[in-house]
């Protein structure tokens, strides 16, 4: 697993995970909100997508299901990583079709572990 889409409308989260990401070899793309995510997803098929969930438009929620839904997308596994910490929003997120759920801020390390169970 080598792209990784990174969907966040904040440009500090984008650049952090973005920062986590390159230094451990992957190629990362980057989208402000939904639409311009699927967009991107439908262009250059990213490996991964992590997924944040309040942003301007369609939420993160919103976006996760669409591709989950969609049999060109559905195979294209979803992170969310949110600022939303209560366990029904986890929940939620996982019901939309999202692999994994982390809370902000995403520890490096973890993300990177959950990142190596996928690509296994």
């Amino acid at each position: 697993m080598q792209k990784i889409l990174i969907v966040d409308d904040s440009p500090t989260e984008r650049y952090y995970l973005t920062d986590i990401l390159v230094r451990n070899g992957f190629t990362v793309t980057t989208a402000e909100n939904g639409e311009e995510a699927l967009a991107k997803i439908r262009a250059d098929r990213p490996q991964l997508i992590l997924m944040d969930v309040v942003m301007p438009g369609a939420n993160g929620f919103q976006i996760t299901r669409s591709i989950s839904r969609d049999p060109e997308l559905s195979s294209v596994p979803i992170i969310i990583c949110s600022s939303k910490n209560q366990e029904t929003d986890r929940i939620w997120g996982m019901r939309q079709g999202a692999k994994d759920y982390f809370v902000k801020p995403v520890d490096g390390p973890a993300l990177l572990a959950r990142i190596a169970t996928l690509d296994a």
